[in-house]
């Protein structure tokens, strides 16, 4: 038995009075994903408990069977391990975003969605005026980035770098900006929580603000703003962490596995999990996606593979840009362009593979960021009774015979464990 993974980034959402209190799950043209919860079994699944941040790196710890109460250590520490930046046990990695301010305010978490290669320039640019021995950025996709930080020698700062950081803290809050789009950005500034965090926060604002006027200047900033295009003025700083202690899905279940997905923090979070990361040319984490690619990767995986968990990025940023249209489309292209032809994939090569399909997270359009709160799940098994369940959406999932799902639930079912 071979195991397929279908995640909706942020694909779940409330009932909105535009689709006559309907969601983009019910009003979506989906059948491929319909019939997945036709002939298998449904339920609700709590991704993230209440007392826990509702994004993507807790959502797809609990998805992937981890307890994110025991080894969930931020999301910049995720994405390193997909970047390959090796930390100490000592080290904290932050993601890094660059981001828009107009007004003072944060008009969008992804500069515009920048391109890489633009992102890139300026990254490296960052670095060079703001890091030293115990400051490392590293580049990223798009408007996703990592900063480092380690005790060390600040002998080699130059004069446009801040106070040194030493000793670090992790015990501060953050702000994730797609959660505070319209705000002011001083409002937002990184809050200390002890008095032991206090350099450290101090030193990660005062690098916020010297990337204002070093991002401000740059060539590739002039040149997007004089095409109308929305400049990456700011880096912006959020979800802490050290190094994680995880096992493997081999040691956990006894299973081989890869993923598939365009967004660093899956591939980190495959990494830890012992899952092979597949590489698809084209993969960009937005609607743009190569959805065909993803599908014959998967199927090409399942060759020497026993899991394979294939990630879609488009429909969460359909969400944070309150693109009511984009969502819908977005979750229609999964369904059509990917879903469908794995399954057809599958039937066509003869290969047995109980089916899952679901979000991480809800990102409701209305509100553009993540909130807590079920998601809908479907899993067929070809050897399992299917439920009275005939369609994949929030409501009618809720009515499935599996209940509502917590913790591993989810994987132990997919596995049949």
């Amino acid at each position: 038995m071979r195991f397929v993974v279908f995640l909706a980034d942020g694909a779940a959402d409330l009932p909105i009075s535009e689709l006559g209190n309907k969601t983009p799950l019910q009003v979506a043209n989906k059948p491929a994903i319909d019939r997945i919860a036709r002939l298998g079994r449904c339920g609700s699944f709590v991704t993230v408990d209440d007392d826990m941040p509702p994004g993507s790196e807790v959502a797809n710890l609990t998805v992937l069977g981890y307890d994110p109460h025991e080894c969930y250590q931020g999301r910049g520490v995720i994405e390193a391990a997909s970047m390959g930046v090796q930390l100490r046990d000592a080290d904290i990695a932050m993601r890094c975003n660059l981001i828009c301010i107009a007004d003072g305010r944060i008009k969008n978490h992804s500069a515009g969605h920048i391109s890489t290669e633009e992102a890139h320039k300026l990254i490296c640019h960052v670095d060079r005026y703001l890091g030293c021995d115990d400051v490392r950025f590293f580049p990223g996709i798009s408007y996703r980035h990592l900063l480092l930080l380690s005790s060390g020698d600040s002998s080699t700062l130059e004069p446009l770098n801040p106070r040194t950081l030493e000793p670090i803290s992790v015990d501060f809050e953050c702000f994730p900006p797609h959660d505070h789009v319209g705000e002011l950005a001083e409002d937002l500034m990184i809050v200390a929580k002890s008095d032991e965090a206090k350099s450290t926060v101090d030193r990660l604002n005062d690098l916020v603000r010297c990337s204002w006027e070093l991002l401000s200047r740059h060539a590739v900033n002039q040149a997007r703003v004089k095409a109308g295009k929305d400049p990456a003025n700011s880096i912006w700083f959020w979800s802490q962490g050290r190094k994680p202690k995880m096992k493997t899905h081999k040691e956990q279940y006894g299973i081989t596995g890869a993923v598939i997905s365009a967004v660093d923090l899956i591939k980190g979070l495959g990494v830890y999990a012992g899952l092979d990361v597949i590489d698809v040319p084209g993969a960009t984490g937005l609607i743009d996606t190569n959805y065909e690619g993803k599908a014959d990767a998967c199927l090409k995986a399942l060759d020497d593979h026993d899991f394979v968990f294939v990630h879609v990025e488009a429909s969460d940023e359909a969400g944070h840009a309150k693109d009511l249209k984009q969502k819908i489309l977005a979750i229609e292209y999964l369904d059509s362009r990917l879903v469908a032809r794995v399954m057809k994939g599958l039937e066509d090569r003869g290969i047995e593979a109980t089916v899952a399909v679901l979000p991480d997270h809800l990102t409701p359009v209305a509100q553009g960021n993540h909130v807590h709160g079920p998601v809908p799940v479907a899993i067929w098994n070809p050897h399992l009774t299917p439920d009275s369940v005939q369609s994949y959406d929030e409501s009618a999932c809720a009515s499935g015979s599996l209940g509502m799902l917590h913790g591993s639930d989810f994987i132990r079912t997919l596995l049949s464990r």
